[in-house]
């Protein structure tokens, strides 16, 4: 290029040359870098080096799990980072410190745990492609590994400290919540935060009788036991189950099992700690001094002490009382201008206080409102107090009162899950609320809340225990629990609502869950560090929560335990009292399960029309598709036009309604689209599709066609078709028959009123539909009701008597007659075995009607239906014709009198030679005559014909 264009370009120099720059040489009108291998050749080009990163591994096994802490590699600006693996799981924790003193009264802690779609190999489903809010699973994961740390934090650190744990990987194997809390907890080794650590964290799991030590997802789906376990060397920190009813003594062997192996944690973590590990670093802590206690507790601990000593006080005429002891205090302290005990003075007030009440629990044994220490509240059950719901109960335990209710919905109602481990879908959801009136303060609804999600969840994990299976309820089911006043235990007055709740709804529990929360209260020897003594207090107050050492809620059945949370306080609790408290649980739990048997005791029947309704329906896939329409257009407009919510599954189709009548509503759309069996007397809607001079063709049950002759269009003649129907005109029809080719035989005049002449002569007759009735979830009365509504709503269009009928004869051949012996013989068999019915039974039991006719469910039906196939007029009463000749297809007629001669005879009845080469059958009567003899003649006469043409016949005498 340079010799070409300008001459003089040979002689630049060498750091503005296309080379030293970076380039290549331009060709084909294009530019672009030089590579690496080009530029090393020059000898002035400069070289990066080699970045070496230090890194600090651990290797040690836990059950059969080979498990990895590993440091310097990844985030090293961090306080303290640790990865730890567990096979081809991997997560990162991080910890950092805020710089600077701090000016507040707490610890404020907090903790991130996150799942990115990443470490499975997945892009987000969202919209914009990427992570947004925390998920419940997050957050619930993020307390996971809060609640072990927080205690060991040493007193007065009000630092903020952040806490990051990131899942790297996963295989899906293991849930890699535990995996974060160890990874925690090296990180705060390493890091250069004073922390009592470190910690171990495990997870136990149950399957046939034997505990398995960090089990897999899968196994975890077998287990009847979820443990996650965490303490220290000789104290536990936090305990998390939920279990399959297990007993309290089976829990205290799994416990003593997870301690061993959650300390084989600590080692790898302090030969860590010790190559990779900064030192500790010396930050100010906001401790009390002596002088300002002292002086706070001369002025408040017997006003204190007074108060607490009189049980008549409520919670909210407590705290009163107490301010105006504060107020008092204050302004003793603003007289003596003592400013600093004056900016100390509610945690110092709160530090008597706290005194005062742990020291009469121990020593004298009685509480703040003045119950024994194993003794629960008053207590108040009702279920059902809202109708209108699917499901709803008030439970109140002394002042905590929690509103419960339960919403049914359709499978595809069910949550979906984004998590990386455990099931995509959630059929069953509890949502705790904890509005700011029920302790009388005013504040703001956010988002998601971490106590709220964590109360909810523990109430769910308690109930999931009993809920049916999804093969025999497969339907959604959503608790709401709204905290109408709280103090104390919230969470477990949550679990004895939504158990009711449940109940009311009608779901079949196997049995009631009730919950209870145990206190504990402990003198500790300041010295050593050990407890000296201790009272177990059952059904804490709020108060005696925050006052308290821990917060240990138990959920559980009369057979066993459900669901556990252990929170503390102090710097861990030997595992002799956590299983000692199990005890005095169990018998506070049996009080409060014997007052929810008084309330409600089964699954209560929804009796009420108004009432929400759910059914399930199986249908094809070909005829769901049909059902959904182009992208689901179909399905959308009945769910609009109707108010419902419609979900199809493989082969299913739930339609949830908000009272019968809607569900009588969308159930009729979709046997209109869908379609259903046809049934000689099933009433159908149909819209006219073309008019002939002998009748109109009607589309109906899902794109059928049946014939409406003229002669079924009214009861009075009709000359022209055209003038009772028009095309598109939308009819309620009967269905009367089908034909040898099946062609359907429709009336419209069944449908209507008879005219008062006929109706003196006919005689209403139930018939039932042989179409099995959906699965709608609504007690049996209602079904019978309903069943007997539609019974009779039929029998008054058909007109028709089984009472006043006589035994029919059936024109057929041999082989026809073969069958209908064996026929009839499966019928006696079937009656000979069958037990006795009460009349509920027998209300809504559905009567069979066969196509073609070779059993007749009850006699007298066809003979009915026949008269309205005929196209003449039904002659009037006594007018029959008696013919002499041989008889034919032509001159046999309704009323028509015939000799017959017995041609065999069968086990259920007669074969009869009419004559013409025309043979019959006559079944016998269950109490009539049955003695005949071959040739024996008979006087019979027509009384119907069949949907097959076949006259129907019967004894001149039985007339």
């Amino acid at each position: 290029m340079a010799n070409r264009a300008n001459p003089l370009l040979n002689n630049l120099p060498h750091f503005l040359t296309w080379r030293a720059l970076g380039f290549r040489t331009i060709c084909s009108g294009r530019m672009g870098f030089s590579s690496q291998s080009l530029r090393q050749l020059d000898p002035e080009s400069p070289v990066a080096g080699t970045k070496v990163l230090e890194t600090f591994k651990e290797e040690f096994e836990i059950g059969d799990r080979l498990i990895t802490l590993e440091s310097g590699k990844i985030a090293r600006f961090a306080n303290g980072a640790v990865v730890l693996g567990m096979e081809e799981t991997k997560v990162l924790s991080t910890v950092a410190a805020a710089k600077g003193d701090a000016v507040r009264d707490f610890l404020p802690l907090t903790v991130d745990y996150q799942e990115k779609q990443f470490a499975q190999g997945v892009i987000p489903n969202t919209f914009m492609r990427r992570e947004g809010a925390p998920k419940e699973r997050e957050l619930l994961c993020g307390r996971i590994i809060d609640r072990p740390i927080r205690p060991l934090f040493p007193a007065g650190f009000y630092h903020e400290v952040q806490v990051t744990a990131s899942v790297l990987s996963s295989d899906g194997k293991q849930d890699p919540d535990v995996l974060a809390a160890n990874a925690t907890s090296a990180a705060l080794m390493l890091s250069d935060i004073p922390w009592a650590g470190p910690i171990g964290v495990i997870r136990i799991g149950r399957i046939s009788g034997q505990f398995i030590v960090n089990p897999t997802m899968d196994e975890l789906s077998l287990s009847d036991l979820n443990l996650v376990y965490a303490c220290t060397r000789d104290k536990t920190l936090m305990i998390d189950v939920q279990a399959r009813e297990i007993s309290e003594k089976d829990l205290e062997a799994g416990l003593r099992l997870a301690h061993p192996e959650a300390v084989k944690y600590i080692e790898p973590q302090i030969k860590l700690a010790a190559k990779a590990g900064k030192h500790k670093k010396e930050y100010k802590l906001s401790m009390m001094p002596d002088r300002t206690l002292e002086k706070v507790g001369k002025l408040a601990e017997a006003p204190i002490e007074a108060v607490f000593t009189d049980p008549t006080y409520g919670k909210f005429e407590r705290g009163e009382a107490l301010e105006n002891i504060m107020q008092d205090v204050k302004k003793v302290l603003e007289e003596e201008c003592d400013e600093e005990s004056l900016r100390l003075l509610p945690k110092a007030v709160d530090t008597v206080r706290k005194k005062v009440v742990r020291r009469r629990i121990i020593a004298e044994g009685f509480r703040l409102d003045g119950r024994r220490l194993d003794e629960v509240r008053p207590l108040y059950c009702e279920a059902g107090n809202l109708p209108m719901l699917h499901g709803s109960s008030l439970f109140n335990r002394g002042d905590t009162q929690v509103l419960c209710t339960v919403t049914l919905g359709a499978p595809g109602d069910a949550q979906r899950l984004e998590s990386i481990v455990g099931p995509p879908t959630k059929r069953f959801m509890l949502h705790y609320s904890f509005p700011p009136f029920c302790i009388n303060e005013v504040g703001k609804r956010g988002g998601l809340n971490r106590r709220e999600v964590g109360h909810g969840t523990l109430a769910e994990k308690a109930l999931l225990a009993v809920l049916p299976p999804e093969d025999d309820f497969p339907y959604t089911v959503r608790i709401n629990s709204e905290v109408m006043a709280s103090d104390g235990s919230t969470s477990m007055a949550t679990v004895c609502g939504g158990s009711m709740a449940l109940m009311d709804a009608g779901i079949p529990l196997r049995e009631h869950v009730a919950g209870v929360s145990v206190g504990l209260v402990s003198e500790v020897d300041q010295s050593t560090g050990s407890i000296k003594d201790y009272r177990i207090l059952t059904d804490i107050l709020g108060l005696e929560d925050h006052l308290g050492d821990m917060d240990f809620k138990i959920a559980g059945t009369q057979r066993g335990i459900t669901a556990i949370q252990l929170d503390i306080k102090p710097a861990g609790i030997p595992l002799d009292i956590i299983c000692e408290s199990l005890e005095p649980a169990r018998k506070g739990r049996i009080q409060i399960l014997d007052h929810m048997e008084r309330e409600i005791s089964v699954p209560r029947t929804q009796d009420d029309r108004n009432s929400p309704r759910l059914a399930t329906l199986k249908y094809s896939n070909d005829a769901l598709r049909r059902l959904l329409g182009p992208l689901g257009a179909l399905k959308r407009k009945i769910e609009d036009e109707t108010g419902a919510r419609i979900s199809v599954s493989d082969g299913t189709l739930t339609i949830v309604a908000k009272n019968q009548s809607v569900m009588e509503k969308v159930l009729e759309k979709v046997d209109f689209i869908l379609g259903r069996e046809i049934e000689i007397g099933g009433i159908y809607k149909g819209r006219v599709s073309s008019i002939k001079e002998y009748g109109a063709f009607v589309e109906f049950n899902g794109g059928q066609q049946g014939l409406l002759h003229i002669s079924e269009l009214s009861h009075e003649p009709v000359s022209r078709v055209s003038d009772v129907v028009s095309i598109g005109q939308q009819l309620s029809l009967i269905c009367i028959g089908q034909d040898v080719r099946g062609n359907i035989k429709l009336s419209l005049k069944a449908t209507l009123p008879r005219p008062r002449s006929e109706t003196n002569n006919v005689v209403e007759e139930s018939v039932s539909s042989t179409k099995e009735a959906p699965s709608i979830w609504a007690s049996a009365g209602d079904l019978s009701s309903n069943g007997q509504q539609n019974q009779s709503s039929i029998s008054e269009a058909v007109g028709i008597n089984a009472s006043t009928s006589s035994p029919p004869i059936l024109i057929r051949s041999a082989a026809e007659c073969d069958e209908e012996e064996k026929s009839a013989a499966l019928v006696q068999n079937s009656k000979a075995t069958t037990r006795p019915v009460c009349a509920s039974e027998t209300d809504h039991k559905p009567i069979t009607f066969h196509q073609d006719s070779s059993v007749l469910a009850k006699p007298g039906l066809l003979q009915t239906i026949n008269d309205k196939m005929s196209k003449s007029f039904p002659q009037k009463e006594g007018d029959k014709t008696e013919v002499r000749s041989p008889v034919t297809a032509k001159t046999l007629k309704i009323g028509t009198k015939v000799t017959a001669k017995v041609y065999q005879i069968r086990t259920g009845g007669l074969v009869l030679d009419l004559g013409g080469g025309i043979r019959g059958m006559y079944r016998f009567e269950t109490n009539g005559k049955n003695d005949f003899e071959v040739d024996d003649e008979l006087r019979v006469v027509c009384v119907s014909f069949s949907s097959k043409g076949i006259p129907v016949m019967s004894l001149e005498d039985d007339e």
